[in-house]
């Protein structure tokens, strides 16, 4: 098992070449194949769906198993936000001690923990005192199969 740790940054770029897919009217069925549809509603962007704060979004892509418990798996890209305030409950990046790491953030009084969704991996206890920073909240993902 491995911990859940952000292995490469992407900023957004709002003026560089963005690769568009298309989006079809029709949704299709998980089960019988549903006719073909030539219709396309509109290009879809993934920014446009999880990217709401272009000068304050990045992409992470993460690895490891603590935070599967969370629908994160290794080899996930996250669009983090620093624009985001983190709450009591936000899934994370946070460098602990120089390190990136995805977690969930519990609040307890002055009291920071960063918990895995994972039990094999004990919660990240942080104070004030302890080299820890919150880059940003988790605001979306991407499962490239």
């Amino acid at each position: 098992m491995r911990e859940t740790k952000a292995t490469k940054v992407y900023q957004f770029n709002e003026t560089g070449a963005i690769v568009t897919s298309p989006l079809f009217a029709s949704r299709p069925a998980a089960g019988f194949p549903a006719p073909a549809d030539d219709l396309v509603e509109r290009v879809l962007d993934i920014n446009d769906l999880i990217v709401k704060n272009p000068a304050s979004t990045f992409f992470v892509r993460v690895e490891g198993d603590s935070m599967e418990g969370a629908g994160i798996f290794s080899g996930d890209v996250l669009a983090v936000d620093r624009a985001v305030t983190p709450k009591d409950g936000s899934i994370v990046l946070a460098a602990v001690y120089g390190e990136l790491v995805v977690k969930r953030l519990k609040q307890k009084g002055e009291t920071h923990v960063l918990m895995s969704e994972n039990e094999a991996y004990e919660p990240i206890v942080v104070s004030e005192n302890d080299d820890c920073y919150i880059w940003g909240v988790v605001v979306g993902s991407v499962r490239i199969f």
